[in-house]
């Protein structure tokens, strides 16, 4: 397919760059035009990019930075694209027919438009309008989590942009939209101003990890005989016990499992001496924790997110490991600590949380997917096999969704009443700050679509900030959150 980007030439940026080459890996060939008469933002915020390149970027280069446009992409040559997007809010000159989509930032059009919708203090709901039509094909919402300042909330809006645009040039009919648009803007006049909240934030945030452990997460777990949070929507009911950590450790992502008799959590571990985590686990008999914490699984690189599952007689670990761009199974060899590594279930692709089911017959793999400089939680990928080991094949609406408050797995699938559902994770108001129990309506190799129908905050019962893994064993439910935690209480208290 040619594709046709047209762009602002008086402010050629680093994320067209990024557009291309996303655009070139899904198999299209790419000409750039060039529009005069798009509204431009104010070159003054060129100044405060650089500003903020230099104190929250550390010099990395980000979609925001200026490029020399004649290096971007080859001049129209093309009589004929099949499709044109375009960047700018400028009015198409000519009448067409042709394929047109047009990307909106909370329902307006053009680079200004998304500046002015991120200066009224949140991400903007990306729209794509089909200009031949004037309807809405398609909407996401991004996540923040690699957004620093307001060059890189830019940056990390036009990839997710480009991660919608490449979805809807499959000819495949997407999911339902799950989020709705907004009409929050403000003036372009307060961007010095933001930015300077933004660097003060900055440099608070370093002084709090100076003192305090930043995050500290920590497990919850009770005994109930009802369905817990299935069932109520809220963590009210028997009271919540926290899992004590090791020193210098937060614990996170707990996933219980009975086997051979034997009842065990699994959990990251993270040391925040060295920035790593591992799995770790602690038994558990019918009064709660048994022993010690120990360590079951390490790699080279970051662990987190230890989803277990049993198959064909075997019991299975499928650890977050992103950092690899790979999703790799692991064998029980003997419970609960010695692990092997199995297979590798997909590589190429920087996947994290996944989360099988086995659904009419076949396998799926859930997982939020990430290129370049987009969120880690807003992008919901589906994969699907007719066996454990694969081939894994993706899903025909991959990425089924872009909701930061829908997509990122939160824990094991369940069954109730016959109908099938999972916890997400709603990142809307930050990384894991809440947990929503969606139902699945429809999964298919083709087709997918849930519905939210609850949603789950830290409340007296539980406190804390944030709240993003809920699994149940029997009786067991497993939750986790955050505190704040000083430094000096890890040497003085050891707990």
């Amino acid at each position: 397919m040619i594709v046709e980007l047209r762009c602002d030439p008086k402010r050629p940026r680093g994320w067209i760059v990024d557009a291309v080459r996303s655009l070139q890996r899904a198999g299209h060939s790419v000409q750039l035009r060039w529009v005069e008469g798009a509204t431009a933002i104010p070159r003054h915020l060129d100044t405060l990019f650089a500003l903020e390149k230099r104190v929250l970027q550390g010099g990395r280069a980000c979609g925001a930075d200026l490029v020399d446009r004649n290096t971007i992409a080859a001049p129209p040559s093309a009589s004929f694209v099949d499709i044109v997007v375009d960047f700018t809010d400028v009015p198409a000159r000519e009448a067409t027919t042709q394929s047109y989509l047009r990307p909106l930032f909370n329902g307006e059009a053009g680079e200004f438009a998304a500046v002015t919708a991120i200066l009224a203090g949140d991400m903007p709901v990306i729209e794509l309008r089909d200009e031949v039509t004037g309807e809405i094909v398609d909407r996401g919402h991004p996540s923040t989590e690699v957004a620093d300042g307001l060059s890189g909330a830019l940056d990390s809006l036009m990839v997710r942009t480009v991660t919608l645009v490449v979805a809807n040039l499959t000819g495949v009919p997407r999911p339902p939209p799950g989020v709705t648009p907004s009409a929050q803007r403000r003036d372009i006049g307060i961007a010095p101003r933001f930015v300077l909240c933004g660097l003060v934030k900055h440099v608070l945030r370093k002084i709090y990890r100076w003192f305090c452990y930043a995050p500290q997460w920590h497990i919850g777990w009770r005994f109930t005989d009802d369905a817990g949070i299935w069932k109520t929507h809220d963590l009210t009911g028997v009271s919540w016990h926290r899992l004590k950590e090791r020193p210098h450790r937060f614990a996170a992502d707990p996933f219980a499992v009975t086997w051979q008799g034997r009842t065990v959590v699994f959990f990251e571990e993270l040391d925040h001496r060295l920035g790593k985590g591992v799995i770790s686990a602690i038994e558990f008999n019918e009064h709660g924790p048994v022993g010690e914490i120990f360590t079951v699984l390490e790699e080279p690189w970051h662990l987190s997110y230890p989803f277990l599952f049993e198959d064909g007689g075997e019991l299975w670990m499928i650890p977050e490991c992103s950092a690899t761009r790979e999703v790799i199974l692991y064998r029980c060899e003997r419970f609960p600590d010695r692990w092997e590594r199995h297979a590798t279930l997909l590589s190429g692709v920087e996947l994290s949380d996944a989360t099988i089911v086995r659904h009419e017959g076949r396998y799926y793999l859930f997982g939020v997917t990430r290129e370049g400089s987009g969120g880690y939680s807003d992008t919901l990928s589906i994969y699907h096999a007719d066996s454990l080991m694969g081939p894994w094949l993706p899903h025909a609406q991959n990425p089924v969704l872009l909701d930061r408050a829908n997509a990122r797995p939160a824990g094991h699938f369940v069954v109730r009443d016959g109908r099938l559902w999972r916890p997400v994770q709603d990142c809307s108001r930050g990384y894991g700050a809440a947990v929503a129990l969606a139902e699945i309506i429809e999964l298919s190799p083709t087709r997918f679509e849930q519905i939210r129908r609850h949603h789950v905050t830290p409340s007296s019962h539980w406190p804390g900030r944030n709240l993003h893994t809920l699994n149940r064993l029997g009786r067991l439910e497993v939750i986790d959150g955050t505190r704040i935690q000083p430094k000096i209480f890890s040497y003085l208290f050891k707990s």
